[in-house]
């Protein structure tokens, strides 16, 4: 079983690389974010024409999570049900048997001065609630996404000059770090303990992927009954070489099982 995430940065500009990836490694799941396409335009039938069915939850110009799988889930949802705001657009979930997977597109948090930092610190306790309610660590549960922070200092360029920004800031760290104690394996780090692999490369810097300029702020998190299960972890660059890529690229796990 292979399952993989990746920050598109537009499905729709990015759908022709997307394709690509499907092609060449046959993924049972990818999950998607940044689709920044509303529901009735999302390309739904370039999908399906290979092989998979989507799930997703979009709005224009913003946001947006989706899965491509190769069967369809048992269930789906959708948001937060605690009262707040529901943010259908940066949470989802799917089930398939026993396997659930949720794919999350973390607030960005703008500045640590801006009401939208304080929002993204809270939407990680709300999600840890979530967790806590909804699933236990015996349970086969995979979470993944762009979470928006980079866990250490080996997670991101030049640490010491990014304390203050909003994807690194010691509060964002520790809010990430007590959902975290969930229960979740950071699959990535446990396969490749050394500093210098990222996922994000921002294109304002240039040559950024060729200079070592990133970070590593998209994860996959397992239970520890799934991770018993990982045979591997590992970022694929190629999709952040290619022409007119995402400034994200693909992370993926490979597990002892079946969808």
């Amino acid at each position: 079983m292979l399952i993989a995430t990746y920050n598109v940065n537009s499905i729709r500009s990015r759908i022709a690389l997307v394709l690509e990836w499907l092609r060449r490694h046959s993924p049972d799941v990818l999950c998607l974010q940044e689709t920044k396409t509303p529901d009735d335009q999302f390309p739904v039938a370039a999908f399906e024409a290979v092989g998979y069915h989507a799930i997703f939850r979009g709005e224009k110009s913003w946001n947006g999570v989706a899965m491509l799988c190769r069967r369809a889930p048992d269930r789906t949802g959708f948001g937060f049900t605690d009262g707040g705001p529901a943010d259908e657009s940066r949470l989802m979930w799917a089930v398939f048997g026993d396997l659930a997977v949720v794919n999350t597109y973390v607030p960005q948090g703008r500045d640590i001065t801006h009401a939208m930092y304080a929002y993204k610190q809270e939407w990680f306790r709300r999600l840890r609630r979530w967790f806590d309610r909804t699933f236990r660590p015996t349970d086969l549960l995979l979470w993944c996404g762009d979470l928006n922070v980079a866990r250490t200092p080996d997670d991101v360029y030049d640490p010491d000059s990014h304390q203050n920004h909003v994807c690194f800031h010691v509060d964002v760290r520790r809010a990430f770090e007590e959902c975290l104690a969930w229960g979740f394996v950071d699959l990535f780090r446990r396969r490749h303990p050394e500093p210098g692999h990222y996922t994000f490369f921002d294109y304002r810097a240039p040559r950024a992927l060729e200079r070592g300029i990133g970070w590593r702020i998209d994860y996959l998190l397992a239970s520890p009954a799934l991770a018993a299960l990982e045979e591997d972890c590992f970022i694929d660059l190629e999709p952040r070489r290619a022409p007119k890529p995402s400034d994200h690229t693909v992370l993926a796990a490979r597990f002892k099982r079946t969808v």
